[in-house]
């Protein structure tokens, strides 16, 4: 046990005054002459000691009362477990600052983190001296105490919001391990926080409280700096159609508006890029929204000419948060993908269906398609030169000479994609097992599998492949027991599964040679009328035929797996033609400064890892006329700017059965730090006591008095 003024206990010593006066104003009794004197002497004594306690009773309350005022005003604090200390100790103390994009939150023309820094400074001049102070925030790096006092106060003046950040709890919990270390007996952890649900994410729970549990004694306090109702507009994450296109094909630009706070009304407009950097506005839309709703956001853009462009989607005006108010994007058009399909004779009629769903003839018609379709004989593909096509998708192929399969192979090993459907043709299987043909299957044939009752169908477990993408907004409504398998080719030891039939043998496989890959349907995709069907997987509204066509030869050619837009702090990564032999590079970041690039030897690629600022990034080298005009984009991620906050059931069971305070006023971290280092006061608990002991006095007194 603490006191505040421990010299107030001096007044203890008035307890003598009750006392005198029950001494001077003691009761003596009257004399009453009776005949029957031993009665009246028997019932002298039996007052007397009546009178003698009740006097008693009367003393021990009114120096109770004395003694317990006197032990009130000095403002005893009790503290019933951890380490007794005083306010002017030194204690071990990290600041905690979390600075993630959406502290820029502006309210009373002041940012989250603008009150959060000023909150902390003069938080810093109320610890003691020789305090041992930490300043942390939730960019990358190390925690360590600072030198001084004054160097925290320049960490906390110079903090600023940061893309790239860790979670706000494993900044806590290094906080804590520092904290842990120090050998000051008092430690104690400020956060400092908007209490953003994001913040907080409840699977870090069990870790947070190990972390505490290690660091016994420890006061924590969250000082709330959020702001109970925000008012916001945001743009949720940005989809593209694809980040590479064919100049043949539109680009759908989607997002979504959402508001947090009272409806009301805002126009999104699309900006695209010119070879300046110039914004040219291209369309917008208006929206409505109530509190709380999202509305889809979609803009389409067609006749973009060959070469990158970027753009941006942004709110029109201005509102509290400003950081996501806009999404950037970067796209790449290339010349239609050439594709050699190669089929059986008749080829036209074998290949007519998959090149019906890859070039569809009346986009074809229009010069709409994404792929240019060329259909070849299988007995002519020996005096194809490969080169000029993007990729090569055999149909049902029969037995090859050992040299076509050894230029396939080098020419998926050089960077190209090789697609081989199996069919009634791979015979006999013997000729499918060779060394050289193995190099491109992902097993060896085994045998046909029949399942004539049509039970057997499509079934992917799993949409995370490139392929099967365009899958993810139609999951639960895909009718793949629509499009039944009824032979199809099993495998032995198969490896690189993408879809599974529903038996479990796979029906896609995926095997990578070299810088390229070969992709195997056991089943085929193509057939001659009139001939009993491997499948009915083309047949019909084969809608997801289509889409599984089309995303296994965007795979193919590699127009799915280039990305071109990035969250911040992730490395961007640009690939080169292998024919370019320039070694540096010019990089611009967004507001215009300018650095030079090295290329990584090995990989041909460019790896940028300072992507912290969202934003559009060009990399050039050479003139406009022959040179290289490459760029990409970040955007911030979505829950990085979300405000909806947490509440403290939410909280209580983040920190589970170690004691935290919420506190966001000066007077309430004043108030708590008090009672976290010296205990809890008993000062209003014992104004009660003497307030009931001396109603008791006042009731004992008039009635012994008036007896």
């Amino acid at each position: 046990m603490t006191f505040v003024n421990p010299l107030l206990l001096a007044g203890t010593a008035l307890v003598v005054l009750p006392i005198v006066l029950h001494l001077i104003m003691r009761r003596r009794p009257r004399l009453l002459e009776f005949p029957a004197l031993r009665f009246i002497q028997r019932r002298h004594d039996a007052n007397r000691r009546r009178l003698r306690l009740r006097h008693l009773l009367l003393l021990l309350l009114r120096a109770g009362a004395i003694a317990l005022l006197a032990f009130a005003l000095a403002r005893p604090s009790l503290k019933l477990s951890g380490v007794l200390a005083s306010q002017e100790a030194p204690v071990a103390a990290a600041l905690v600052f979390d600075t993630a994009p959406r502290m820029e939150y502006r309210h009373d023309n002041q940012t989250r983190l603008q009150a959060s820094g000023e909150l902390g400074g003069w938080l810093l001049g109320q610890l003691p001296r020789q305090s041992q102070i930490a300043v942390l925030d939730t960019r990358l790096g190390p925690a360590v105490f600072q030198v001084d006092r004054s160097a925290a106060k320049q960490r906390i003046e110079r903090l600023e919001t940061v893309a790239n950040l860790q979670p706000l709890p494993g900044v806590v919990e290094k906080a804590l391990r520092l904290l842990g270390e120090s050998k000051l007996a008092r430690k104690e952890l400020y956060v400092f926080s908007d209490l953003a649900r994001a913040a907080w994410p409840a699977d870090s729970a069990a870790a947070l409280q190990d972390r505490i549990a290690e660091v016994p004694g420890v006061g924590i306090y969250v000082i709330d700096v959020g702001v109970e109702k925000p008012t916001n507009y945001a743009l949720g994450e940005m989809r593209l159609s694809g980040q590479v296109l064919s100049s043949r094909s539109s680009l759908r630009i989607q997002t979504e508006l959402l508001r947090t706070g009272p409806p009301g009304e805002r126009t999104v407009e699309l900006q695209l890029l010119d070879n300046q950097g110039k914004e040219q506005k291209r369309s917008e839309r208006s929206y409505r929204l109530d509190s709380g709703e999202s509305q889809q956001v979609e803009f389409r853009i067609g006749s973009l000419g060959i070469g990158t462009h970027q753009g941006l989607v942004r709110i029109v005006g201005q509102d509290a948060l400003a950081c996501d108010d806009v999404r950037f994007f970067t796209v790449e058009v290339r010349p239609a993908w050439r594709i050699l399909v190669a089929a059986p004779k008749p080829a036209q009629r074998y290949a007519l269906f998959l090149t019906e769903a890859l070039a569809p003839t009346v986009f074809r018609k229009r010069g709409q398609t994404r792929f240019d379709c060329r259909i070849v004989n299988l007995d002519q593909l020996p005096r194809q030169s490969l080169d000029d096509y993007a990729a090569v998708c055999l149909l049902d192929p029969g037995p090859l000479e050992p040299a076509v399969w050894k230029r396939l192979g080098d020419y998926a090993s050089d960077g190209h994609g090789v697609a081989v459907f199996l069919g009634r043709n791979a015979r006999p299987v013997d000729s499918f097992n060779t060394p050289l043909v193995q190099e491109l299957l992902p097993g060896k044939l085994r045998r046909q599998a029949r399942a004539p009752g049509g039970d057997v169908y499509l079934a992917p477990r799993a949409l995370a492949h490139p392929i099967l993408s365009a899958f993810r907004s139609h999951v639960g409504s895909i009718p793949w027991n629509a499009f039944p398998v009824f032979r199809y080719w099993e495998l032995e030891k198969p490896t690189g599964t993408v879809v599974a039939l529903n038996d479990g043998r796979p029906a896609l496989l995926e095997r990578p040679l070299g810088s390229g890959r070969v992709l195997t349907m056991t089943t085929p995709v193509s057939d001659l009328p009139g001939r009993k069907p491997w499948n009915l997987l083309p047949v019909g509204e084969a809608w997801p035929f289509v889409i599984l066509a089309n995303g296994l030869m965007s795979y193919l050619v590699g127009s799915s797996d280039q990305q071109l837009n990035y969250l911040a702090g992730q490395t961007a990564v640009l690939r080169l033609d292998v024919r370019d032999r320039r070694r540096t590079y010019l990089l611009t970041v967004p507001g215009g400064l300018k650095f030079p690039l090295s290329v990584d030897p090995k990989r041909h690629v460019l790896a940028i890892t300072s992507t912290d600022q969202p934003g559009n990034y060009r990399v050039q080298a050479g003139g406009r006329a022959s040179g290289v005009d490459r760029g990409f984009s970040v955007n911030l991620a979505p829950e990085q700017t979300r405000l909806e906050r947490i509440d403290r059931k939410e909280l209580a069971q983040l920190f589970g059965p170690f004691d935290y305070r919420v506190v966001r006023t000066r007077n309430q971290i004043e108030r708590d730090i008090s009672r976290g280092r010296v205990g809890r006061e008993l000062f209003a608990l014992l104004i009660l006591l003497v307030a009931g002991i001396l109603a008791l006095e006042h009731l004992a007194a008039n009635r012994f008095y008036r007896e």
